[in-house]
């Protein structure tokens, strides 16, 4: 295990899924859901969203190396350019905070179905899935990008569930893509500069 790689995709991946709709389903759905069924719906989804674009990662890497960096740093300046200037759902952030808190009993299968549905619908071609692909294909290592992505994606799920929306006013949401963005940024750049090379 390459721990390194584990560490900055899930630093990368826990930050980048911070301010993302996803998150806010699962704040939504822990408030009037049991939180451990909403959890177990979303990590489900989560997981095979990552598995998908590991796959789709390891698939660049069967281009030749000049043309896989070029790609990679398009991809990623394509997500820094996403985040700084893209709609993010942050609008309707103030709807969500007053969603009602009532407990709801509900089946597991029901909660689940739900919560997964949600995550798995959003997430495709969500800034994370894409990232994923990208470092999976840069680093050539699939089982460690997918161990640090995933669990990036499940510790920022159960902590919009314990945490909910509190947490998130100690980082303004704008701030935190912008962080995300910059990130990526540098990706694009390193990696346009080992195509370069």
């Amino acid at each position: 295990m390459h721990f390194a790689i584990i560490a900055l995709v899930f630093g990368v991946i826990f930050i980048a899924e911070l301010p993302d709709k996803s998150l806010f389903a699962s704040l939504v759905l822990g408030s009037r859901y049991p939180g451990f069924y909403v959890w177990l719906g979303a990590a489900s989804a989560f997981f095979i969203h990552v598995i998908i674009a590991v796959t789709a990662g390891r698939l660049l890497t069967l281009l030749p190396h000049k043309l896989l960096e070029a790609i990679i740093a398009a991809l990623f300046l394509g997500g820094a350019l996403l985040l700084f200037f893209g709609k993010h759902g942050l609008e309707d952030t103030a709807s969500h905070k007053h969603t009602s808190t009532t407990p709801d009993t509900h089946s597991f299968w029901k909660v689940f179905g739900t919560s997964f549905s949600v995550v798995f619908l959003g997430e495709w071609g969500d800034i994370t899935q894409i990232t994923t692909a990208n470092y999976a294909a840069r680093y050539h290592d699939t089982v460690n990008v997918a161990i640090g992505a995933i669990l990036g994606l499940w510790a920022v799920t159960a902590l919009a569930i314990v945490a909910g929306s509190k947490a998130l006013t100690l980082v303004p949401q704008k701030v935190l893509l912008r962080i995300t963005g910059s990130v990526l940024l540098l990706f694009a750049v390193f990696s346009a500069l080992s195509a370069l090379k």
